[in-house]
């Protein structure tokens, strides 16, 4: 059961380890993502990043998907990360979420014609779509940095920036 997809430009990071991991009590971390899924330098740099007692699995997308859908996973509680808002929706379209939490994305794409919803999301036109499509799913679709933030609907982001 995947208990949220956090997207995230650096996938697993300390506030991930330290403070996320202990908020939803989760000892699975799924990191899906094609790139990290073919980079053993990065897989290491990861699984350092992962506390102990927290099973992480590197995987592309796809095979995240088929694990997710497997029956041996449905009661294992999971907390996802991507990198993108893309990946997010192709695993949400694909499996039940509980929520999707667009964190921190987009601060380092260095493509062109980028919206800011604000300063810790920033889409090109390919997230800000899939971010759209994203809303639109009968997910619990938030903006949460830190659990001591208030969350903030997707809906609100993009309806400040006439989304």
């Amino acid at each position: 059961m995947i208990i949220q997809i956090r997207v995230d430009d650096r996938l697993i990071h300390g506030q991930i380890a330290v403070v996320w991991s202990k908020q939803f009590n989760v000892n699975h971390m799924v990191v899906a993502n094609d790139r990290a899924a073919k980079n053993e330098i990065q897989q290491m740099a990861l699984k350092m990043a992962t506390p102990n007692g927290i099973k992480v699995l590197i995987r592309s997308v796809d095979d995240a998907i088929q694990i997710f859908n497997n029956p041996k996973s449905k009661d294992i509680k999971m907390f996802v990360l991507t990198d993108t808002i893309r990946d997010a929706l192709k695993i949400a379209q694909h499996c039940k979420v509980e929520s999707i939490n667009v964190a921190n994305v987009g601060r380092f794409d260095t493509s062109e014609n980028k919206t800011k919803l604000n300063s810790d999301v920033v889409c090109n036109p390919d997230e800000l779509e899939a971010l759209k499509e994203v809303e639109k799913l009968d997910i619990e679709t938030i903006h949460w940095v830190i659990p001591t933030n208030p969350k903030v609907s997707i809906s609100k982001l993009l309806e400040n920036k006439g989304g």
